[in-house]
């Protein structure tokens, strides 16, 4: 059987926390209904997919890299470091790894990049609902160690909310120091 893996990404954009990536294979034997791209589910609808994708994946893997390595080599070489630490998290080897974008993580197998396959490939789609899931509960947990940042609404991205946040109380460690609203609060006053 030539199993093929869906691989996709999670917070490539907010100003805070890890990026997230995904990795699943489907069992064309179990189907899930409801599968589309994470950003246009709702947050209840990705939570209930995300609980049936686990349940009837032939296997999945979900990775991240941190706002450390994210600062070290940049956003675009983290999210492929992600999306390769996903599949290489898979109990099974795929044969090929469909990718959503226009870039490939260096992988094992062949790999092949597609622009907005998290809506044309189910796969794909599947790994994009996990790395979401995965990165949002991320950020709900260092909200209950940051609550004023409103993390629990926002995920990091760069909303007013969160700018105002940064503004009061400053870049904590879980921001990213390399992207130019937060790099802009650290050089005030050198």
């Amino acid at each position: 059987m030539h199993l093929v893996c869906g691989v996709d990404e999670a917070g490539r954009g907010p100003l805070a926390g890890p990026v997230y990536a995904a990795a699943v294979i489907l069992d064309p034997a179990r189907a899930i209904v409801g599968l589309a791209d994470s950003k246009k589910l709702s947050e209840r609808t990705r939570e209930r997919l995300a609980v049936e994708i686990r349940e009837k994946a032939l296997a999945f893997g979900i990775a991240s890299a941190s706002v450390e390595e994210i600062d070290r080599i940049n956003i675009l070489q983290a999210t492929l470091l992600a999306m390769r630490r996903a599949v290489e998290a898979l109990a099974v080897q795929p044969a090929e790894a469909l990718i959503d974008g226009n870039r490939c993580p260096l992988l094992a197998m062949p790999a092949r990049a597609i622009v907005r396959g998290d809506a044309s490939e189910p796969a794909i789609a599947a790994a994009s609902i996990l790395a979401k899931t995965a990165r949002d509960a991320e950020m709900r947990r260092i909200h209950m160690a940051f609550p004023q940042y409103a993390l629990d609404r926002h995920k990091g991205y760069d909303t007013a909310a969160h700018r105002e946040a940064l503004r009061l109380h400053g870049p904590a460690s879980f921001h990213r120091k390399s992207f130019a609203p937060v790099r802009a609060l650290l050089t005030v006053g050198e």
